[in-house]
């Protein structure tokens, strides 16, 4: 009676002293043994305050700095304490809350998470809790340094907040200097690791992240952060930080509700459609009302709130203008412990809960106090089991400290419990292992499209909710420039719109805007460019400068998917596969010669064969001369003649060689082993030379030969006498510039050296150049192939130089990039890509009609110009001929004229021609009678007797006959 007796006054005291009591603490015995503590709770509400970068050590020595404050209404505290059955019960610590109203949801669901406690039998069984209410002043920390000192005199065993970052110094300095544990449920913009600090807000660190994540995975390169508190500014420096790698530009403003609209101008003047707000719950609507005034409502832009709770705003018109709107969630709103609250909360009186579209909801502060009363009476029970509190009044003016403080904060330290935020344990004080939900405003309402965790980061569960295309009245601007086929001006003067153009990318423009659903406008890139980088002046041209500015939604044309681009600007899927080629002027035919049946055979060949030949011959008259079995007798008849001769004379050896090599027979046969095998080899000689002259001399005859004087890129790399370009601006040149193989760079410095001259502004420059000969174009297949189908006198020379694709453009982060990469599959899966390049490439009427195959299946007939050679060869011959004849009948006429005296040459030679052109003459005659004065007088010439055919014994001798 005399401990209640003394409850009664101490809170009629408490009472008087303006405290608001609640309830009075139940007497629980066990034995003889009773026991009072109290504690104190703060329960947090975020409210407005610009109070930053404050330090203190643990001895509380605090020292701060105050940018701005302002005055707000008085906050107050919450008292708790509870009673148990050991001698010496730990009391539940005292939470210091901030708010600028009573009786605020964040009030009411710390006295709900008090009264689940107490109801809860499993969870501190034997402690009862109650708690009592006491407002201070938001910004006199000296009062509330006084309070917690006062209290911590009563024996407080924990605090709880607040959320203010400046008083939350305070404290944090007290709990350090004492031993006391500090459960937080606040943004805590400092990283550092704080002693006896229990925080269930995710770390900034962690959240700065969340957001990284988020923004890589739609591709932002440009965002602007408005941020509305100072504390803001160094939360985003934490997140700048964070995306230093990402090459994100970020555009950092301060704005407050009067410079809403000034700010969001200059974002806009800036074309900046990706925003980051960190701003007061208080005045998001305003800032919803701004975006409207300024119709920065479309679906270029995307805002990320930083708040939890955008699901309790209204954002009734934005869900049809297909602005992008999201955000983070943490309380777990599809688990069964918060459906279980709810309908606990639901049947209380004065439930503080939030009602959104009629459906109630616990916003995240309240859904934190709730965890954080939870937290400290899971970490109270795991002490209570293996340890014994002990009751110690602490006082602010020693330095004695709590001696179980420690012991209670590593309990905390260690919960493990699943909340209304979802899983909550802790890591030096650091919530880890949680889940967030991420958020997105669709059609109706704001759903949720993926979650984000510490270990695993986003995982986005719906894809396809941030590429909604809302259609109608959408028209994008499409960027092009004009290139055969791909976009063409057409040629009638009365065309006006999209209608002036036609081309394969014009159908196809066509074909993905019916099936992904949007309008456009085509208009043409004012500098003529496709887009290329320049290091000078660290800036793009052409089409991707456009899209970089955003002065165009989308890029059609024939531009290049390569890495350089790839990098500022998005590509859809590639609607068309090709490479880089080297047009060339088709080769002339090679000119007929007289002697072109020698082209089958180099002329080295034939000077080795006839080496050979000398060689063959002259080895064999040499063996033939050393070889017994090569000597004969003349005379068969006359067995004991002395007399032998040798046929393989030096020139009977090259009549033999000729007639062998020639396929003929010489009327010569080697005897002698040695002289066969030098016959026997050089036949096998002749048959290889023979066979492979008839065989390439078919080839040579009958396939037309062209004069090619490159081959490949190397031919054009080691040679000067044949310029070469590309188009200046385009993704060719950029790979030769950029390229690191050898031949690449060294025809990029050869390039580079000529640039006035061998590059061109259009590919029909490049076409023209190549038709006036001595000129290679380095070119993408595609129009390669256009070009070489509609001229003959063009050709394509060696093989792909590399591999890309063609690709619609987009801005970097543009919703419309994986809609329409899903329409090019689907237009490619159909086959009607390949139609459409049939359409544009063949069917077109002015294709050139090469008869490649039947050049290539039939062989030419020979004409005089391929053979006629032979028949120059057969006459010379001939007539080498009749001259040796010629000199052969003038030299026998002359060594006959010597054996006589009166005889003259010319008589002689006619007499002689007269018998050789008498052409009814015998082809036997008798031989000319002549006296030789030379001659011994008994020789005499007589005719021969005809008739008998016997020979006189004297001698013979042979009359001519008329």
């Amino acid at each position: 009676m005399i401990m209640l007796l003394i409850n009664v006054i101490y809170f009629q005291l408490l009472k008087a002293l303006n405290f608001v009591y609640i309830t009075l603490p139940k007497i629980i015995k066990n034995g003889t043994e009773k026991a009072i503590e109290f504690t104190w709770i703060e329960v947090i509400s975020k409210t407005e305050c610009n109070c930053v970068l404050y330090y203190f050590n643990r001895r509380f020595a605090i020292k701060y700095y105050t940018l701005t404050s302002r005055k707000v209404s008085t906050s107050h505290f919450l008292l708790l304490y509870f009673l148990s059955n050991i001698l010496c019960a730990a009391a539940l610590p005292p939470v210091i809350r901030l708010e600028d109203q009573r009786d605020s949801s964040v009030e009411f669901s710390f006295k709900y998470a008090v009264y689940r406690i107490n109801k809860d039998k499993l969870l501190l069984s034997n402690t009862q809790l109650i708690y009592d209410i006491e407002y201070v002043p938001r910004d006199d920390s000296f009062r509330t340094t006084k309070k917690v000192c006062r209290q911590l005199e009563l024996g407080v065993n924990a605090i709880f907040g607040p959320s203010d970052p400046l008083l939350a110094a305070h404290v944090q300095s007290i709990c350090e200097s004492f031993d006391i544990p500090h459960i937080e449920s606040r943004i805590d913009y400092k990283a550092s690791i704080k002693e006896f600090s229990i925080n269930l807000y995710p770390s900034q660190r962690l959240m700065n992240l969340a957001h990284r994540d988020l923004m890589v995975f739609l591709n932002w390169t440009k965002t602007a952060i408005i941020y509305e508190d100072d504390f803001g500014l160094f939360n985003q420096q934490d997140l700048i930080r964070a995306t230093t790698d990402l090459k994100i530009e970020i555009y950092i403003r301060q704005a407050s509700p009067e410079t809403y609209r000034r700010v969001l101008r200059a974002i806009r003047q800036k074309e900046i459609y990706k925003i980051i707000v960190d701003t007061n719950p208080a005045y998001i609507n305003s800032f919803f009302r701004t975006i409207l005034q300024l119709q920065m409502n479309d679906y270029r832009y995307h805002y990320m709130f930083t708040t939890f709770d955008l699901e309790t705003f209204d954002l009734e018109d934005f869900k049809y203008n297909g602005v992008n709107i999201t955000a983070f969630r943490l309380v777990d709103v599809k688990s069964q412990r918060y459906e279980e609250v709810i309908e606990q909360m639901m049947k209380l009186p004065h439930s503080g809960l939030e009602y959104i579209n009629g459906q109630p909801y616990i916003q995240t502060q309240s859904a934190l106090m709730f965890d954080s009363v939870y937290t400290f009476a899971a970490g109270l029970t795991e002490l209570d089991r293996s340890h014994l509190l002990r009751f110690h009044n602490i006082s602010c003016s020693n330095d004695m400290s709590w001696n179980d403080g420690l012991s209670l904060y590593n309990y905390i330290n260690s919960v493990s419990i699943h909340g209304l935020t979802g899983h909550v344990s802790f890591v030096e004080g650091y919530r880890n292992r949680f889940q967030i939900d991420l958020l997105k405003l669709k059609h109706k309402k704001i759903e949720k499209v993926g979650i984000w965790k510490p270990d695993v980061g986003v995982n986005i569960t719906d894809p396809t909710a941030f590429y909604e295309i809302h259609t109608s009245n959408t028209t994008l601007i499409v960027m092009t420039r004009e290139e055969k086929p791909y976009v063409m001006v057409r040629n009638e003067g009365n065309q006006i719109g999209n209608s002036r153009f036609e081309g394969f990318c014009i159908d196809l423009l066509e074909a993905i805007a019916t099936q992904v659903g949007f309008h456009y406008k085509i208009e043409l890139v004012p500098d003529n460019m496709y887009g290329v980088y320049n290091p000078d002046s660290n800036s793009w041209n052409g089409i991707v400068r456009e899209l970089m500015e955003r002065r165009a939604d989308l890029a059609v044309a024939s531009m290049t998917i390569n890495y350089a681009r790839e990098s500022v600007i998005d590509f859809t899927k590639p609607f068309m596969n090709l490479g880089i080629g080297i047009l060339f002027k088709v080769p002339t035919s090679q000119p007929t010669r007289l002697f072109s049946f020698m082209n089958p055979l180099a002329m080295e060949i034939w000077l080795y064969v006839l080496g050979a030949y000398v060689l063959v011959s002259f080895t064999l008259f040499v063996m033939a001369r050393f070889s017994p079995y090569e000597w004969n007798n003349p005379h068969p008849c006359l067995i004991d003649s002395d007399i032998v001769e040798n046929q393989f004379s030096v020139s009977n050896s090259f009549w033999f060689i000729t007639g062998t090599f020639l396929r003929q027979g010489s009327g010569l046969n080697p005897k002698a082993t040695s002289t066969r095998i030098v016959g026997g080899i050089w036949w096998f000689f002749t048959l290889i030379i023979i066979s492979s002259y008839t065989a390439n001399l078919a080839a040579f005859l009958t396939v037309e030969r062209m004069i090619t004087p490159i081959e490949s890129a190397s031919d054009l790399a080691d040679q000067t006498d044949i310029s070469y370009g590309t188009l200046e601006g385009g993704s060719t040149m950029t790979f030769f510039r950029d390229s690191k193989i050898d031949i690449y760079r060294k025809m990029w410095e050869y390039m580079e050296k000529r640039r006035s001259s061998v590059f061109v502004k259009t590919y029909e420059e490049g076409i023209k150049h190549v038709l006036e000969g001595n000129y290679a174009f380095l070119m993408e297949s595609t129009m390669l192939d256009y070009a070489v189908q509609r001229d003959c006198n063009l050709t394509q020379i060696g093989g792909l130089l590399d591999s890309k694709g063609y690709g619609i453009a987009t801005p970097k982060g543009s919703i419309w990039r994986d809609p329409m990469s899903l329409a090019i599959l689907e237009l490619q899966e159909k086959g009607i890509i390949q139609i459409l390049y049939d359409k544009w490439w063949k069917n077109t009427g002015d294709v050139c009609n090469r008869d490649e195959k039947s050049k290539e299946s039939k062989a030419n007939a020979l004409g005089i110009e391929n053979i006629g050679g032979v028949f120059v060869v057969l006459l010379c011959g001939l007539a080498l001929a009749v001259v040796v004849a010629i000199l052969e009948f003038c030299w026998h006429s002359k060594k006959t004229v010597q054996l006589t005296e009166n005889q003259s040459l010319c008589s002689e030679m006619a007499e002689e021609l007269r018998y050789a052109i008498h052409c009814h003459a015998s082809k036997k005659r008798p031989s000319l009678k002549r006296i030789c004065v030379k001659c011994t007088p008994d020789s005499t010439y007589v005719p021969v007797n005809l008739g008998s055919g016997t020979p006189n014994i004297s001698g013979v001798h042979y009359n001519f006959f008329n």
